[in-house]
């Protein structure tokens, strides 16, 4: 067996909510335990860390990855979706998991997956603890996929836990209200493992300390800790945030080279994770914290996160795609100066319209377009859809398509912002 026909094994034969939605998703644990079981229980041979919530898991996953391996550890990195690669799921210090190790475990095991029917989030979760603890990592960052309670990755004990922040996501599996979502998310705290929470509001946090203190975890809050106080650019393009503490008048500056805006909460997220493992006796120091905040993208591969891909006009893509993370993008993007606004927009079926389209700037042209997953929107239907809520474009069959007409209509001084779903900033960037 080839990779390439290792990938279509995977991308074809087994379940896969990225591309099918809900007729993948698993309501139980079953499968995993079976595949666990059948695989020896990989992960219990190297601490890991459990990241879930919202939005930022993945931009925190790493952030936290970056520290860690600044601080001399072999770090193991799982994280979902993928953007251009299948092997950006499972990496070590930044290095994909190698072409020959996803055919070998395909090739190897095929029986045992075919027995199991396993789903494709369920046996790419197998074949990352099974090559984290083949390649001995010192510690590995898990990233849960959707929910928390019912993820494939909630099988682990770690010695960390973080939920990110709550809001309206995958509802349909979720529940529609936070406090629900929460009791989902919440689903990873484990007996005795301190728990780290970015940001909740009440009636969430209490969800999430009434569940942490059924299995005795301690709870941080990490923005009842630290607060933003102001962020600028340095001169190689990298954010300087400064953050002080509550009980505390004096500031430290983090700098870091994911500058999104939003990113601020999640730098503070991650601070108080690191600082928690101190306490836990890991061996972190200031200057690894220095290193691992401003290296983020270079040590981990992260893209996809208000990444810019041009200049003149400027040309920016985000991964954004529920309503608290599209707004807090569409607020970025009110603060840039720009002449023209040009707005390169698809999104998958299953997202309320009516919650995030209003959210959308009305004096901006778009660019409306369909992703190359089955899951995607008709670009017509969601022009349509968008017009009703005052936006003015029309529709490309294609990613590539809107935006290069996007490109064409654009002047110098002019902003191109494409986004809406992570599939979409995924064909953006395989194209450019």
């Amino acid at each position: 067996m080839t990779y390439q026909e290792a990938i279509d094994f995977l991308f074809t034969s087994l379940p896969m909510y990225q591309r099918q939605g809900k007729a993948a998703y698993k309501s139980n644990l079953d499968n995993t335990h079976r595949l666990d079981q059948a695989f020896g229980h990989p992960h219990r041979n190297y601490p890991t860390i459990h990241v879930a919530g919202t939005n930022g898991k993945g931009s925190v996953s790493h952030m936290i990855a970056s520290v860690l391996q600044a601080s001399g550890l072999k770090t193991g990195l799982y994280t979902s979706p993928h953007l251009l690669d299948f092997r950006e799921r499972v990496r070590i210090n930044g290095q994909s998991i190698p072409k020959d190790e996803v055919t070998g475990f395909v090739t190897g095991n095929q029986e045992i997956i075919r027995e199991i029917q396993s789903s494709f989030f369920e046996m790419t979760v197998s074949m990352a603890f099974d090559y984290f603890a083949r390649e001995q990592v010192d510690v590995a960052v898990i990233e849960t996929g959707l929910g928390g309670r019912l993820d494939s990755t909630n099988i682990i004990t770690p010695v960390l836990s973080i939920i990110t922040n709550i809001s309206l996501d995958h509802t349909e599996f979720l529940g529609t209200e936070p406090t629900s979502i929460a009791r989902e998310k919440g689903g990873i705290i484990k007996q005795g493992v301190p728990l780290v929470i970015g940001r909740a509001e009440s009636p969430v946090l209490e969800v999430l300390r009434s569940i942490a203190q059924e299995h005795e975890a301690p709870v941080v809050c990490a923005d009842q800790i630290y607060e933003p106080r102001f962020r600028t650019l340095n001169t190689d393009g990298r954010m300087q945030l400064r953050i002080g503490k509550y009980i505390n008048p004096s500031m430290k500056t983090i700098t870091c080279d994911l500058t999104g805006e939003y990113q601020q909460e999640n730098i503070i997220t991650a601070l108080t994770a690191l600082e928690q493992l101190r306490k836990l006796n890991w061996k972190i120091s200031e200057s690894h914290i220095e290193e691992g905040f401003a290296s983020v993208v270079r040590s981990t591969g992260i893209t996809g996160r208000w990444q810019t891909i041009g200049s003149n006009p400027r040309s920016i893509c985000d991964t954004a795609h529920n309503v608290d993370g599209i707004a807090a993008v569409i607020r970025q993007i009110k603060q840039i100066p720009w002449h023209r606004l040009h707005m390169v927009w698809g999104m998958v079926d299953d997202k309320d319209l009516d919650m995030i389209l209003p959210l959308l700037p009305e004096e901006a042209t778009y660019y409306f377009t369909r992703a190359s997953v089955p899951r995607a929107m008709d670009s017509k239907v969601l022009a349509k859809r968008a017009r009703e809520f005052g936006l003015k474009g029309f529709p490309f069959p294609n990613v590539e398509e809107a935006y290069r007409a996007a490109q064409k209509e654009a002047g110098a001084r002019d902003m191109i912002f494409t986004g809406g779903s992570t599939f979409v900033v995924a064909d953006l960037l395989m194209k450019f």
